[in-house]
């Protein structure tokens, strides 16, 4: 319930955001970024912790930014990178 309370919503409209809720029960409302969690998680974190914040904005900025979207091949895509599957529609 922490998404449907008041001061939570309205941090998000004074920042300009919209909350993106489909009606109860909907349980495949959020599948794909649990999944995209869920595989960062498998993928990245695997090798163990970080030591400081730094360390982990770099290794996730880099795991989304390097391996992900350019280099990971995504079954949805064709068993293409994003990076090739957009290169392919220009």
């Amino acid at each position: 319930m922490q998404y449907c309370c008041a001061e939570y919503r309205a941090a998000l409209e004074s920042s300009g955001m919209v909350a993106s809720m489909s009606r109860a029960g909907d349980c495949y409302d959020n599948a794909p970024k649990e999944s995209f969690w869920a595989t960062l998680k498998k993928e990245m974190m695997g090798n163990g912790e970080f030591s400081t914040r730094a360390e982990a904005r770099a290794g996730i900025f880099e795991y989304i930014e390097v391996f992900y979207n350019r280099q990971r091949i995504h079954s949805s895509l064709g068993y293409l990178s994003p990076e090739q599957f957009e290169a392919g529609r220009r």
